[in-house]
């Protein structure tokens, strides 16, 4: 064969260095070598050749060759500088096959040739960028891939960020982070869920009903207010009057009706988990629900309630935090509430927030602003005899309903370590059942300790424990 420029071809990065092939100390760092050396009498065959898109390889020979073949030219280029010395030039991402044959026409060498971007740059730059760590960067089909160790997870999240300048305009989709943590950060959260609902009732109506006689007729009438608005009320107060003359006998009742009421509901939960994994915790329960199947069977499947709160930490550099947190808040309603067959299913009451956030460990986000106000109002009764003035209130009936809730979720991160078993103290501690005597005679439903020694020096001021007013 003549000698001209051929292609070569690679497609998938292999790690590691041709087995068989000696390379001398002034290759470039990972798996692109500079230069590569064939023995005399060395059986080359089938090795693997990294070759980086834009970059070179020198093959030196102990024996003159004579023809190169390579089965893709478009991939690459082999020049045959001298009988012992080729040059193989990388042009695009691909593999192909070099063969190497001497004047005799034997095979000296052949090589499968893997063409990719060389990463032995990004290696250096990550190994200079961040000290002591071991992370080493590769390319697999156009995508980087970082291995190796890191000392913490910002020193990761690092290196991935630096990969990803390297692939251009800062692409983190073709990196593949498998960088092992030596010491991951554990993140604490706590969450607290605060709610305040505030509801205003008032219902006043008339009912009236009667018989008027007059001679042969005894014409009756009735009104009957139904108090749509909040018709699971029934404790109204009432006023009756009853006027019986002759064969006319009229009774009228009003009823009325104003309540006020508040709801305060807090939840404290609180979870730690590993940056980068997620966690949940749910301290609640579970109620059934009925399920008909198509053959008319009735299974029952489990639904969840309770305080809920589900997040995924991530620690960045500079001690920041990034978090998506999801929180709920549910319990049993009967307002809603299904009733079939019989049995009736409760309805669930549900307050949720879901956000991703960054804050400092130990900053504190407020997701507010989650506003609810209902107002709903009817008047119902007699048509003409409730438009007069004055007297038409006798005539009709009006229901009213106002609720307003507000509900904060305040969300705090905290970077923590594990603490000695010894230098923890559980809820339960010095808590004793008193004995038979102490109950009956003191009401003492735990033993109380009385301090021994000196009395301490000044007065203590503030609360301890569990405080109910």
């Amino acid at each position: 064969m003549k000698q001209h420029f051929k292609k070569l071809v690679a497609t998938v990065m292999i790690a590691g260095v041709v087995t068989g092939i000696s390379l001398p100390t002034a290759l470039a760092e990972g798996n692109f070598p500079s230069q590569v050396h064939i023995a005399a009498g060395e059986r080359a065959t089938g090795r693997i050749l990294n070759v980086g898109i834009g970059r070179s390889v020198i093959v030196n020979l102990a024996e003159d060759a004579a023809d190169v073949l390579i089965s893709n030219p478009e991939i690459a280029d082999a020049v045959l500088r001298t009988p012992r010395r080729i040059f193989v030039i990388g042009n695009t991402a691909g593999q192909s096959r070099l063969v190497l044959f001497s004047r005799s026409g034997r095979e000296l060498a052949s090589f499968d040739v893997r063409v990719e971007k060389d990463t032995s740059d990004l290696t250096r730059i990550i190994r200079k960028l961040i000290p002591g760590s071991r992370i080493a960067a590769e390319s697999v089909n156009g995508n980087v891939v970082l291995s190796g160790r890191a000392k913490s997870t910002i020193e990761a999240q690092q290196a991935a960020d630096i990969a990803a300048k390297f692939q251009g305009e800062g692409d983190a989709k073709g990196i593949v982070n498998l960088i092992a943590v030596e010491g991951k950060d554990q993140v604490q959260l706590k969450v607290t869920v605060a709610e305040v609902e505030r509801s205003i009732i008032k219902q006043l109506g008339v009912r009236f009903s009667g018989t008027v006689g007059t001679g042969n007729f005894t014409p009756n009438f009735s009104n009957q207010p139904s108090f749509s608005v909040n018709p699971s009320v029934v404790n109204q107060a009432a006023l009756g009057l009853t006027f019986a003359s002759g064969a006319a006998n009229i009774q009228a009742e009003i009823q009325a009706l104003q309540q006020d009421g508040v709801i305060r509901t807090l939840a404290e939960p609180t979870l730690t988990a590993i940056s980068g994994e997620n966690a949940s915790f749910l301290a609640g329960g579970e109620f059934p629900i009925p399920i008909s199947n198509d053959d008319g069977d009735i299974t029952v499947e489990f639904k969840k309630f309770g305080v809920g709160l589900d997040f995924t930490p991530v620690v960045l550099s500079g001690g920041r935090i990034s978090l998506r947190v999801k929180t709920e808040v549910s319990e049993l309603s009967n307002e809603g509430a299904v009733t079939a067959g019989g049995i009736t299913i409760s309805a669930l009451k549900v307050r949720r927030a879901e956000s991703t956030m960054e804050l400092p460990s130990g900053g504190t986000l407020v997701m507010a602003g989650l506003l609810k106000e209902s107002y709903k109002q009817a008047v119902e009764g007699v048509p003409g005899l409730m438009q007069i003035p004055v007297l038409g209130a006798l005539f009709k009936s009006r229901d009213f309903l106002r609720k307003q809730t507000e509900l904060a979720v305040f969300v705090t991160p905290y970077v923590v370590r594990p603490v000695a078993a010894s230098k923890l103290v559980r809820p339960d501690k010095n808590l004793m059942p008193p004995s038979d005597a102490e109950t009956v005679f003191l009401n003492r439903l735990n033993k109380i300790y009385s301090p021994t020694g000196a009395a301490a020096d000044g007065e203590y001021h503030g609360q301890v424990g569990f405080i109910y007013k």
